[in-house]
């Protein structure tokens, strides 16, 4: 796998999908796909014990590709102590260099540039279509008791992401805390989400389910507990979470949901069908396999036949606001992702299992540098406006509509600012978008080294670390436990994270932030405010 891709090993050998590399590392472990060996975290995280590039699926090539998943089974041993290949993405924001060129423009902090390389560049990551493989950290406990499992799924716009992303690396948290990491690759863009009309769509999110169902046949071997699945994921990964509480209900395998950023309201999150048909046959007609008039099975045939390099080049390059998400993304489908979210809400026809959600209180401080380095520029009322119909009105509606179908629901509004993560000086960054993750992960350190945490940080670092694996050890009381009300938009309740750098439960009634939320006409306004920017 790190030699060679596992399709070019099978391709030298001439044989089928069925073996897996020679390996020699400790330790070792028997999974579905083949017994494989992982290696100890380096430093001081020694004691956990890492498997990563783990492959749940088939290489999703030829036949295969724009198929759904096919389960991956093999024979011998892999090594599994090196990061699989990463999923062909479409990244699309500002460049390192257009960052650093316009750096006393944008007023970016010196930490800025390797923090916004880090999580949206993706640098250093080798690109493959064979890149379905999952990454597990654990501890085993002493007298063998089953631990909760905490299943990561990465955000980036169903247009970019890796598991191979410094801020996502579960070792801290697992020698830290009584809890399992695993995330996930998934297909992404055309790859993931083609948009053909003519074949099932939303592969990436079939690739998520087949790698939980993975997760759920294995993870005890490795000390998990396959009955305390929680699914966390913070942006596009927060609406993978959510996506996947409306589709599987008639098998839910996971015990809760952690959405950060993210849910089925939020605007764009899905696009109709007519309009993904369009993006996908505008691509084929670049590459000659022909539009909407032509053979379906002929224009498939003639796209599985092209390098995958040659699709990602044809792929329309998205410029401003569009860069966040990019041609392609869910679609839908009526099977994995729907058109009446409010109407199965109100029939609770989604999982009632414990769900913990939330957004952050300043989530464009990621995109106004981003953005601004593509000459984009709004209103601090059109910024504002973003902020609540994008992230905080998102999470208002989708937590009514679990607390009035009686699931245990607890929402939260993360304030944290700290000198180290700040990505601009005027205006301050603020709680911006994905600037939970690297506290919860203990990842901030790896994603730049030029200022040091403050011990404040550490502290909520700590508490917001605790909390998510509080729920996820027991999703139905744990959060109660820690201190935290369930939610009740009619009392204070709103949990208030990181409030003035604070730990605790400090809480808010939701009018606090809600106002201006009305469902059905926040997105109608949001999308003339997009449109007044020409």
């Amino acid at each position: 796998m790190h030699m060679f891709s596992r399709t070019d090993f099978v391709l030298l050998l001439g044989v089928g999908l069925s073996i897996c590399e020679t390996a020699t590392s400790f330790p070792s472990t028997q999974t579905t796909s083949c017994r494989i060996h992982g290696k100890h975290a380096s430093g001081t995280t020694n004691q956990v014990e890492e498997y990563l590039g783990i492959p749940y699926a088939q290489p999703p090539i030829k036949q295969l590709r724009w198929a759904p998943p096919v389960k991956y089974n093999g024979t011998g041993i892999l090594d599994a102590t090196k990061f699989g290949y990463t999923c062909p993405a479409n990244a699309t924001f500002a460049s390192r260099g257009e960052l650093v060129a316009r750096s006393k423009e944008l007023s970016l902090t010196p930490q800025a540039i390797p923090i916004l390389e880090n999580l949206l560049e993706q640098p250093g990551v080798q690109y493959s279509e064979d890149c379905l493989t999952l990454n597990i950290w654990t501890k085993r406990a002493a007298n063998g008791t089953l631990k909760p499992v905490l299943f990561w799924i990465y955000g980036g716009g169903f247009n970019t992401g890796t598991t191979n992303n410094p801020a996502y690396n579960g070792k801290y948290i697992v020698d830290r805390e009584d809890v399992i990491i695993v995330s996930a690759n998934y297909r992404l863009n055309i790859f993931g989400f083609p948009g053909d009309p003519n074949i099932q769509n939303n592969l990436g999110l079939l690739d998520q389910r087949l790698a939980i169902e993975w997760v759920h046949d294995n993870i005890a071997s490795f000390g998990g507990d396959p009955d305390r699945i929680t699914i966390f994921g913070q942006s596009a990964g927060g609406e993978s979470v959510d996506f996947y509480a409306y589709a599987w209900t008639s098998d839910p395998i996971v015990a809760g949901f952690i959405s950060e950023s993210g849910t089925v309201y939020t605007p764009g999150a899905q696009t109709d069908q007519a309009t993904s048909a369009s993006r996908w046959y505008n691509v084929t007609s670049t590459l000659g396999c022909g539009n909407a008039t032509s053979n379906p099975d002929k224009l498939l045939a003639c796209m599985r036949s092209k390098d995958w390099r040659d699709i990602h080049d044809a792929i329309p390059v998205s410029t401003g606001i569009a860069s966040a998400t990019g041609q392609f993304g869910p679609t839908i489908d009526n099977i994995t992702v729907f058109s009446d979210y409010v109407a199965r809400s109100a029939a609770g026809a989604f999982i009632k299992r414990p769900l913990f959600l939330g957004s952050n209180n300043y989530e464009v401080g990621l995109f106004r540098p981003v953005f601004g380095a593509q000459n984009v520029t709004f209103t601090e009322a059109q910024w504002d406006y973003l902020n609540l119909a994008i992230y905080t009105c998102p999470a208002s509606y989708r937590a009514e509509a679990s607390v009035s179908n009686h699931v245990p629901t607890w929402r939260y509004r993360y304030f944290g600012e700290f000198p180290n993560l700040r990505l601009t000086n005027s205006p301050d960054s603020g709680a911006w978008h994905g600037s939970e993750v690297p506290l919860i992960f203990d990842t901030d350190k790896d994603l730049e080294s030029l200022v040091a945490r403050t011990e404040e940080e550490t502290q909520i670092a700590n508490y917001l670390r605790k909390a998510w694996v509080a729920f996820a050890t027991d999703p139905e009381n744990g959060l109660n436990k820690y201190g935290f009300p369930q939610y009740n938009s009619q009392k204070s309740t709103l949990l208030q994270l990181g409030y003035n750098n604070q730990t605790g439960p400090q809480t808010a009634l939701p009018s606090t932030h809600d106002t201006g939320c009305v469902l059905g006409t926040t997105t109608v306004r949001l999308l003339l405010t997009l449109a007044s920017l020409g």
